[in-house]
């Protein structure tokens, strides 16, 4: 008999992954928590049945996630993450030769623990010296450190349950003063096809508070409707005055320095809805 997961984008579309094993499965204190090994993206990582990874497009989604503040910043020491406790955004921020502190702020410890058994390709980071891991709320987190941070990376999962509040207005306010003078943040903001009410509502509260707010893109497989979408807010630097000529070449499948200012040319319809007031 044939083992399949189905992720329902909404409650009139899905998509499914032919399983090959189940590797764990857990309640951990915040939320279901498999890890899966399917037939087409190999192992993933499946949270309250939303896929969060997979070994096969990860790097997709961590490229752009990471590389494109990093290096609109252009020379960031101390970085924040937000989520991500699998990993492969730390992996790929401690690529950038002048990080010398990565902060991790995950709230599931057992999303770190775990990913670390199952994910090796993803995770293989984490026990860097320049990382640190800190396992609790980031929202807390976020408002106890103050003009710390070069560059904040909001690497949730979706606005449901323990993520909800890094969806809000008031937790970008804290995250713009977490930041020092010339800081950088980007979140994953979903996707404009399946929900275009929380792109442009979290476009409409980041442009309220940085003086620089642009959405960009990425493509990732595993996600509703492919064509994902993150949001820049940034006190200084224009990502799209970014001198490209200086970004140098990085062991990456995604993102290059062309794809820098590319990825923040829209589709009519996403440009329509981040200008609609």
């Amino acid at each position: 008999m044939d083992l399949w997961i189905r992720e329902m984008q909404n409650e009139n579309a899905a998509m499914t992954y032919k399983v090959k094993e189940t590797l764990h499965t857990e309640k951990t204190k915040y939320q279901e928590l498999a890890i899966l090994d399917t037939y087409e993206f190999g192992r993933m990582l499946v949270l309250d049945g939303i896929v969060q990874t997979t070994i096969r497009d990860e790097f997709a989604y961590h490229e752009m996630i990471t590389h494109v503040p990093l290096f609109t910043h252009g020379n960031p020491k101390k970085v924040l993450v937000v989520g991500g406790g699998d990993g492969g955004t730390i992996r790929e921020i401690l690529k950038h030769k002048s990080v010398e502190k990565a902060v991790l702020c995950e709230i599931d410890d057992r999303v770190v623990e775990l990913s670390k058994k199952y994910l090796p390709e993803i995770s293989c980071k984490l026990s860097d010296p320049r990382v640190e891991v800190f396992i609790g709320d980031g929202i807390k987190y976020v408002r106890e450190h103050k003009n710390e941070f070069d560059v904040a990376i909001i690497d949730s999962t979706d606005p449901i349950g323990a993520a909800e509040g890094l969806f809000s207005a008031d937790f970008y306010k804290s995250v713009f003063e977490c930041l020092r003078e010339d800081g950088i943040f980007t979140a994953q903001t979903e996707a404009p096809f399946f929900s275009p009410e929380i792109v442009k509502k979290v476009f409409s509260d980041i442009e309220s508070i940085f003086p620089i707010t642009k959405l960009y893109m990425g493509t990732v497989p595993t996600y509703p409707g492919v064509h994902w979408s993150f949001t820049m807010g940034s006190k200084k630097n224009d990502p799209e005055k970014t001198d490209i000529g200086s970004i140098p070449e990085l062991d990456t499948k995604y993102y290059h320095k062309d794809l820098h200012k590319a990825c923040f040319v829209l589709p009519k319809y996403i440009k329509d809805l981040i200008m609609q007031k």
